[in-house]
């Protein structure tokens, strides 16, 4: 069996290797293996790599923050899933030709799904969806503005939002994503830059935004804040510019503008085993039917991960790279 180990942390293309390993074995009482048909290369990945990330596991060690795979066999007491269903795995170490888990952390997924895009479901729709959902009570026809828009996170948040009735502003690093967005549903799609606040206000007639998420970090983070409404509030959940959060005085001490951070762990925290399984059936519905949708730039066998780690780094993709441990699918 292949997986991928790092045995240093550093650059992810140079401390990442695809080794020989260990079968899993058969899975005991409660258990489940299941075969990995595909898993992407995600930002965090890559910090785990750096060892930037939060977690920082002893080496060597096996990344991986999400895959999709499909059960080979089930242990004594299994009954909620079966050999043949595909499923994503809620744990990480993903970065391998084969898994043995708990069949709790198992999340069962409906037919007809692809697969490439079943195997970025468990990151991004739902990040997407909490970030809407869970820090402002927004109402049909509300503003929202966010950064990153172009990624697979504000992708989603724009059709999520749009099937909610929210309205948003969307800040992108450059103006040849600008259509592809809106036929996304994106209401306004904005370059960032130092007057970002300036053009989003007059970009939505003054109306109030009351929601300003932020992926950059840094004084992007600042460029936000200034856009929302008195009361407003402002989520980080990601930090591209590898930079601390900065929100200007006057937002945050005269306007009220507040600050909170966003992880998808907690948030899934919040809701009951049953809670958040009912999430992701609803998400993989809209992956199967067409509505949520993310780019993927190249694929790699799992042999050439080193090629596929250095393409998830390089600017200016379209979408994201994925790995198909067991050949194509």
């Amino acid at each position: 069996m292949k997986k991928v180990e790092i045995t240093a942390y550093g650059a992810p293309e140079e401390v990442a290797h695809c080794v020989e390993a260990p079968d899993v074995g058969q899975p005991g009482a409660g258990e489940i293996v299941f075969d990995i048909l595909a898993f992407p290369i995600n930002p965090a990945d890559l910090s785990l790599c750096r060892g930037n990330y939060r977690l920082r596991p002893p080496l060597p060690a096996t990344p991986g923050a999400e895959c999709v795979g499909r059960i080979a066999a089930v242990g004594a007491g299994v009954s909620r899933v079966k050999p043949g269903d595909l499923v994503i795995n809620m744990q990480r170490e993903n970065w391998a030709q084969r898994r043995r888990i708990k069949a709790d952390d198992a999340i069962p997924l409906p037919s007809g799904l692809d697969v490439a895009q079943a195997a970025m479901l468990r990151i991004n729709p739902a990040t997407a969806l909490l970030l809407l959902e869970d820090h402002v009570a927004l109402k049909p026809g509300d503003w929202v503005i966010q950064d990153v828009a172009n990624s697979a996170v504000g992708r989603h948040l724009i059709v999520l939002a749009k099937q909610k009735g929210v309205r948003t502003v969307n800040v992108v690093r450059r103006n040849d994503v600008t259509a592809e967005l809106k036929a996304l549903g994106a209401d306004i799609v904005l370059v960032d830059g130092p007057d970002l606040a300036t053009r989003a206000h007059d970009a939505v007639g003054g109306a109030p935004i009351r929601l300003g998420i932020d992926a950059v970090s840094g004084t992007a983070c600042k460029r936000i804040a200034d856009c929302l409404a008195d009361g407003g509030m402002v989520i980080s959940y990601g930090a591209m510019s590898g930079e601390d959060l900065v929100m200007s005085r006057p937002a945050l001490s005269f306007r009220g503008v507040s600050l909170t951070g966003f992880n998808l762990g907690r948030g899934l925290a919040k809701r009951s085993p049953d809670q958040v399984r009912a999430l992701y059936a609803d998400l993989a519905i809209k992956l199967r039917d067409g509505v949520l949708k993310a780019p993927i730039d190249a694929t790699y066998p799992i042999e050439d991960i080193k090629e596929a780690l250095a393409h998830a780094q390089r600017g200016g993709r379209n979408g994201k790279v994925l790995v198909l441990p067991n050949g194509p699918v």
